[in-house]
C-alpha cells in the first residue's frame, strides 16, 4: 500500500509545554523534517519530547519564496509537519499559502487538532461562546479605524489578538467608537505561570490598566451588541 503524500499541520503549545497531543508527538517524531517560524523555539519543544528531527525556518519573510521547494519535497515522498511557534499554524501565524498551494498538487492536508489561544479565553471571558467572529491582529495604521468602526454594530463576541505595547491605545480606541460601557474581557499569557484574565466594562480596564506596564501575549473579546 502506497502511503498518501500528506502535510501535517501540528498545533503546538500555547505555553506550557505539556499542552501537546501523544498523536502530535509521534507525528513529528514520524516526520523526516519539520517546518517552523523560529528553530530557537521549535528547538525547546523537541528536546522536551526528544524528537530527533532536522527543523527548518518557514515563516513570514521566506513562505513564498520556499513553499514550492517544500511541496516538491512531499511530492518527492517526504514526510513534511508544519509547527508555528505557537499554537495551530495558520491562525495569525504563517500555513495558509503552503495549505493552499499543497491542495492545488493534490497533496492531503492532515490538521491536527490541538492549542490555540482564542479559545480558551473565549470561554474564560464570561461573554457568549456561541456565536462569535475572530478577527486576529488588526492593522496596526491603514484600515485600522474603519475594522473598529465594523465592531460598532456586530452582535456577535469578537476575539482580536493584539500587541501589549498596542493594548491601552486599542482600548481608548474601542470607548470612542463603541463606547466605555461595552463588556471587554483581556486574557494575558494563557497556559503560562503568570496567566491573568481581566473582565469589566472598557472604561473599567482602561482605568484599571492605564500607565502600567502590560507583558505577554494578548486576546481580547469584545462583547456583542
Amino acid at each position: 500500500m502506497i502511503d498518501k503524500l500528506t502535510l501535517n499541520i501540528v498545533p503546538t503549545p500555547i505555553g506550557n509545554l505539556e499542552d501537546i497531543t501523544f498523536r502530535s508527538v509521534k507525528t513529528l517524531k514520524n516526520s523526516d523534517y519539520i517546518l517552523c517560524e523560529d528553530t530557537r523555539v521549535s528547538k525547546k519543544l523537541l528536546l522536551k519530547y526528544d524528537i530527533e528531527v532536522p527543523l527548518v525556518s518557514f515563516h513570514s519573510f521566506n513562505e513564498h519564496k520556499t513553499v514550492n521547494k517544500h511541496i516538491n519535497q512531499i511530492l518527492s515522498g517526504k514526510k513534511i509537519s508544519l509547527i508555528s511557534d505557537a499554537g495551530t499554524p495558520s491562525i495569525s501565524d504563517p500555513g495558509f499559502l503552503i495549505v493552499r498551494e499543497s491542495i492545488k498538487k493534490g497533496i492531503e492536508i492532515n490538521c491536527l487538532p490541538g492549542p490555540t489561544a482564542l479559545v480558551p479565553a473565549l470561554v474564560n471571558s464570561g461573554l457568549s461562546s456561541e456565536r462569535f467572529v475572530f478577527e486576529g491582529f488588526i492593522p496596526s495604521k491603514k484600515g485600522r479605524v474603519k475594522r473598529l468602526k465594523n465592531f460598532k454594530e456586530e452582535t456577535r463576541s469578537i476575539i482580536l489578538y493584539e500587541s501589549p505595547k498596542r493594548l491601552i491605545r486599542l482600548m481608548k480606541e474601542l470607548q470612542e467608537v463603541i463606547g466605555g460601557d461595552r463588556k471587554i474581557s483581556i486574557s494575558r499569557e494563557i497556559s503560562k505561570i503568570y496567566q491573568e484574565n481581566l473582565r469589566g466594562t472598557i472604561s473599567e480596564l482602561i482605568s484599571q490598566l492605564d500607565n502600567k506596564s502590560i507583558k505577554g501575549e494578548i486576546v481580547v473579546i469584545i462583547d456583542g451588541k
